[in-house]
């Protein structure tokens, strides 16, 4: 059994084949997965999702490209979808300074933001750190909420220790079969299995052996396989601890 703990299966490149993909997926042996939030109303649609299929969860949350609509409206309307049952998370919340879509003073007011909402609401966040990894850490560091993991991570070995001290869990996708995964596949083996969670970002970053096709939550067992062989163990056993990890981490029984 698998768990791909942060999709986009809600995303339009979905939109002529979502149900034969999601029933392709659980048949591939994803057992769970959380279908991710973007914007307003992607979290919606992640909401939607979760109620169609048993096996999917959602988190509700606006991403930093999306944030200059943003409105304190938005954040109550995020707290209602956050009760309900099937919602696990907020997210994916954060900074990109890649692509720098939004000023970045209006991604960290934002982004603090949602923090301030998944303390309230005592739930787990998903953060999206592209290129701001001293800002991010530093809004981490004034809520002190720590419950949280960073998704599709990309920092420096470093980095990750001190974000394992404070309690964080560290998610790797398709990068980390990349020929040039060499920093990734470098964190991976110093982070314990217990803090380690696996994902697709689909339709995104698509794992080696079909990067440049679409990628879909099926192929979260390549980057399984490649956990695995960091590690030095079966893949059975890295499926199994990931998969305890991520109902850990979202509080999914």
């Amino acid at each position: 059994m698998l768990f791909d703990t942060h999709t986009h299966l809600d995303d339009e490149r979905f939109n002529e084949d979502r149900d034969q993909v999601i029933e392709k997926v659980y048949a591939s042996g994803v057992t769970l997965a959380v279908n991710i939030g973007a914007d307003m109303a992607s979290s919606k649609e992640s909401v939607a999702l979760s109620e169609k299929y048993d096996f999917i969860y959602a988190a509700v949350g606006v991403h930093p490209h999306e944030v200059e609509t943003l409105t304190e409206a938005d954040m109550e309307t995020l707290k209602q979808l956050a009760a309900l049952e099937k919602v696990v998370a907020i997210g994916e919340i954060g900074l990109d300074y890649y692509y720098d879509n939004a000023p970045r003073e209006l991604q960290k007011k934002w982004f603090l933001r949602q923090l301030e909402l998944a303390r309230e609401l005592d739930l787990p966040y998903i953060i999206h750190d592209r290129d701001a990894h001293a800002d991010t850490m530093e809004m981490i560091k004034r809520v002190g909420y720590h419950r949280g993991v960073l998704h599709c991570y990309s920092g420096s070995a470093e980095m990750a220790r001190e974000l394992l001290d404070m309690g964080f869990y560290i998610s790797f996708a398709g990068p980390l079969t990349f020929k040039n995964g060499k920093r990734a596949r470098e964190v991976a083996e110093i982070v314990p299995m217990e803090r380690l969670l696996i994902e697709t970002d689909s339709p995104y970053l698509t794992p080696e052996p079909h990067r440049g096709e679409r990628n879909d939550s099926s192929l979260v067992r390549f980057v399984c396989e490649k956990l695995a062989e960091i590690k030095g163990i079966s893949v059975e056993e890295a499926a199994r601890i990931t998969y305890e990890n991520g109902k850990q981490f979202f509080g999914i029984q």
